[in-house]
């Protein structure tokens, strides 16, 4: 539980936290697409490069940023074993009963976990330096088009934000719970893979019970202090782009185009052939 970071909000006064939140909100989006379009290990590279440039000048701490991969390292090994067994293309490296490795399977591999591991360090960084209210202004300000069909878009906006600011909330209730639990001698830590499992159970039950229970005090809370009781909410502070933000569209746009490039070049395949070779080397 402690190793869980993602959803929290890491205050520093750096130039990405000061980006208009919607500029983060649409680097996101497009940073996600194209890490599932990277087909090289130059893209991997140029994608790593890129975001620790973005993690250096947040003043975010990598050691936090890295806690945010320590939380799904079992995903990552999980994904990790399943390629390495069911794809099985190129030159075969091991066999042994109904296991088949082959060098294909083992570069197969490789690629999908930096593209796992890029993924969550990049979606943690919007949270680290985007706080849950501007997340909310920015979703619906660019859902706004959608209030013309009738969508609830500020609903929508508001419950997002909500779900991502109780997720720190949710983790620290889970590891009270559990210590409790250890305090009156639950045994979590030890036993085979289904006992630890049913031991979770215990856990589970008075977890959903203290959701539920805050759920209604944020309902009570929202409808005490008078929360959407006009259509049209005014804000205290309005957002509005600047030229860090036209700065980074330009910057978005030319990290889309390189690894679209690097995707469909002529010389790709070599090179990250030489990449793998340096990879299985080391």
């Amino acid at each position: 539980m402690n190793n869980f970071s993602f959803g929290q909000y890491y205050p520093t006064n750096s130039l990405v936290h000061r980006l208009d939140p919607r500029t983060k909100l649409i680097f996101t989006f497009v940073y996600m697409i194209i890490v599932f379009l990277i087909k090289s290990y130059m893209g991997y590279l140029f994608t790593a490069v890129l975001l620790a440039s973005i993690i250096f000048t947040s003043k975010v701490p990598f050691r936090v940023v890295i806690r945010s991969i320590r939380a799904v390292l079992f995903l990552l090994f999980f994904t990790l074993i399943i390629n390495l067994l069911f794809y099985n293309e190129g030159k075969t490296v091991f066999e042994w009963n109904f296991i088949h490795i082959t060098m294909g399977g083992i570069d197969y591999s490789i690629k999908m976990l930096f593209r796992l591991t890029l993924l969550v360090m990049g979606a943690s960084m919007l949270t680290f330096t985007t706080t849950s209210t501007e997340l909310t202004d920015a979703l619906e300000a660019l859902l706004k088009p959608l209030t013309y069909i009738k969508v609830p878009v500020h609903d929508l906006a508001i419950i997002m934000s909500i779900a991502l600011r109780f997720i720190p909330t949710l983790m620290e209730e889970t590891q009270k719970i559990m210590n409790a639990q250890k305090a009156r001698g639950a045994n979590l830590d030890t036993g085979s893979f289904f006992e630890r499992i049913k031991a979770m159970l215990p856990i589970l039950i008075p977890l959903f019970v203290s959701a539920f229970r805050r759920a209604d005090e944020l309902a009570d809370a929202l409808d005490a202090r008078c929360y959407n009781a006009t259509d049209k909410r005014t804000k205290m502070k309005k957002l509005k782009f600047g030229l860090t933000d036209y700065l980074s569209f330009v910057g978005t746009i030319v990290f889309a185009v390189l690894v679209c490039l690097d995707a469909y070049m002529a010389g790709g395949a070599y090179i990250d052939g030489l990449i793998f070779s340096v990879i299985m080397g080391a």
